[in-house]
Order: structure tokens, then C-alpha cells, then sequence
């Protein structure tokens, strides 16, 4: 397993989005990153987490953390544990009162709740194998890109995820 970091949620050239983990030893635009294609509310919900901005009203990852705080229950870790014909798979680790428990999650769910509380996420050293990319966009295009999907979160309204 290799620990990653979000390095940035962006927009792909068909307009969709896609979260980008990098091992947190590797160095922007060094290594490999390996991208996660994920929908319009999961990549809103990341980038609002990673970005620590204020929701009116709590989305659902944040929904999740309050029920596992309610439960006495915390996130101790995420993996990203494989990848079958082009589909990820996630595990989300919970410490509870019953003893460890280890759920099934899509990897943007798991991400996303991560981000909200803080626990390492992880990656199986054979997905970073077959999905891996080399990390060769210069800082400035990922810059660009964060900046327009800040943007878009400019303009979003609760409305839009009904």
C-alpha cells in the first residue's frame, strides 16, 4: 500500500471530473498519479472538504460524519484496494466500541469522507500498477484547472444535487 494525498480535483477535456491521488513522498509534476473518474457531486463534495469552505447545510459525507460521531465510531483509514475491469473499490476502516469494522465504499465516498475527518487514504500497490499515470502536468495547468472548478463551486446552488 502507498499513502496518497488528493493532489487536486479537476475537469478531464470531456468535461468530466476526475480526483488525482499522489504518493504524499512524491513531488508535483514527479512520479505518478493516478486519477479517479468520479461524478459532479462526489468531486463538490471533495473539493469542499479539502478546501475546508463553510456548506450551508450538510452534504451527505457530512451527514456520515456526524452519524459515525453519533455511533462513538472513527474513520481510522481509507484504501483503494483494487481495481476490476476499470471500476475501483474502496474500504473505509471504522474503530467502533464493537471493535474494528472495515466497510465496502466507492472511492469517491471513501475520499470524501476521509477529507471531512482527517484519516490517511491508501492505495493498493497494484492499482497504482495499472492505473497509475506519470505525473508530468506542470503546476501551473493544475492551478488553472483548480481555479475553474472553484469557479463552478461559485456558482452551484444546494438546488443543483436534488
Amino acid at each position: 500500500m502507498v499513502q496518497v494525498r488528493v493532489a487536486g480535483v479537476a475537469l478531464d477535456a470531456a468535461r468530466q471530473h476526475v480526483i488525482l491521488l499522489k504518493p504524499i513522498d512524491e513531488l508535483p509534476g514527479s512520479g505518478q498519479v493516478l486519477p479517479i473518474w468520479i461524478g459532479q457531486q462526489e468531486a463538490t463534495s471533495i473539493l469542499i472538504a479539502v478546501e475546508g469552505a463553510p456548506v450551508p447545510r450538510p452534504l451527505a459525507h457530512d451527514l456520515m460524519r456526524s452519524l459515525l460521531d453519533a455511533l462513538d465510531a472513527k474513520v481510522t483509514r481509507v484504501e483503494v484496494s483494487r481495481i476490476d475491469d476499470g471500476t475501483f473499490y474502496a474500504d473505509i476502516t471504522l474503530e467502533t466500541p464493537a471493535g474494528e469494522r472495515v466497510v465496502d465504499a466507492r472511492p469517491s465516498d471513501a475520499i470524501a469522507l476521509a477529507s471531512r475527518v482527517g484519516a490517511p487514504i491508501w492505495v493498493a500497490d497494484e492499482v497504482i500498477e495499472e492505473a497509475g499515470v506519470d505525473d508530468f502536468m506542470p503546476e501551473e495547468d493544475a492551478s488553472e484547472r483548480l481555479d475553474e472548478f472553484k469557479r463552478f463551486l461559485d456558482d452551484v446552488e444546494p438546488e443543483d444535487f436534488a
